[in-house]
């Protein structure tokens, strides 16, 4: 029934990574589908994890984004509508190379740009962009995020840059991430219907992973609403790196 799952044991395991998932997302906004591919990754194949962060991506992203309310949410996609337009357009281009991609190239590629994007993080570099982006920097910073998440699931760090580029407070910043994440799963869901990557048979997984994803988010929305997420965050990034460096080791061997 779960294409790519060998054994009883690789499906716990990716019911567990899941829940982590979900609970990392709901205390930071972000990095359940980093987790999620590098957790799956390490044992199924970097296609396999793709179609399974899929569809918990997507419906974790649309509590995220609903969250506040539906106003809100669309004053989000009126304020960010050039970064989603460029996003958008690549998203579903790039989607249609990951079959052409070899395993360990797309393996290694996510786990160097997620170790170089926490190693910044762990030693206080934080990215920077000058002022408030207009149209063309959204689109540009647009153009690479769907790049990122069309071939690997993963856009999250070209986001959270802008973000902190704008200052924004916690409680706004988690909303925006979810409006424009929850429109990006979307994309991908299109994008990776027609690229054959999401199909009969790793349709089962990703429905599996859900409600361990939803569970997690729930405990991280009640720890993101009363504890301060400073020690959180820095806990999420030394998960991120060690996810994305057990990535490099997979695609380095092959």
């Amino acid at each position: 029934m779960f294409f790519g799952i060998a054994s009883p044991g690789i499906l716990v395991f990716a019911f567990l990574i899941s829940f982590l998932a979900g609970v990392i997302k709901g205390v930071v906004g972000f990095a359940l589908p980093t987790v999620l591919m590098s957790g799956l990754g390490s044992v199924v194949s970097a296609e396999v994890a793709l179609a399974g962060m899929i569809l918990p991506t997507l419906v974790t992203n649309g509590w995220q984004a609903l969250r506040q309310g539906v106003g809100a949410a669309l004053d989000t996609v009126r304020k960010f509508k050039a970064f989603l337009a460029a996003g958008f357009i690549v998203m579903m281009l790039s989607a249609q190379l990951v079959p052409l991609v070899p395993g360990a190239a797309l393996l290694l590629g996510i786990g160097l740009l997620i170790t170089l994007f926490v190693a910044l993080q762990l030693f206080g570099v934080q990215p920077r962009l000058p002022g408030h982006p207009g149209p063309k920097v959204q689109a540009a910073i647009g153009g690479v995020t769907g790049f990122m998440g069309g071939v690997s699931g993963v856009w999250g760090p070209p986001t959270v840059a802008m973000l902190t580029a704008l200052d924004t407070q916690k409680r706004d910043q988690i909303r925006i991430q979810g409006v424009i994440y929850g429109l990006g799963s979307l994309t991908l869901v299109a994008g990776h219907l027609t690229s054959g990557v999401l199909r009969a048979e790793t349709l089962p997984l990703s429905m599996a992973l859900i409600p361990t994803a939803l569970l997690g988010m729930a405990i991280g929305f009640a720890i993101q609403d009363r504890i301060d997420q400073t020690a959180f965050r820095s806990a999420t990034l030394v998960v991120l790196l060690i996810g994305g460096l057990n990535l490099i080791r997979r695609g380095m061997m092959g």
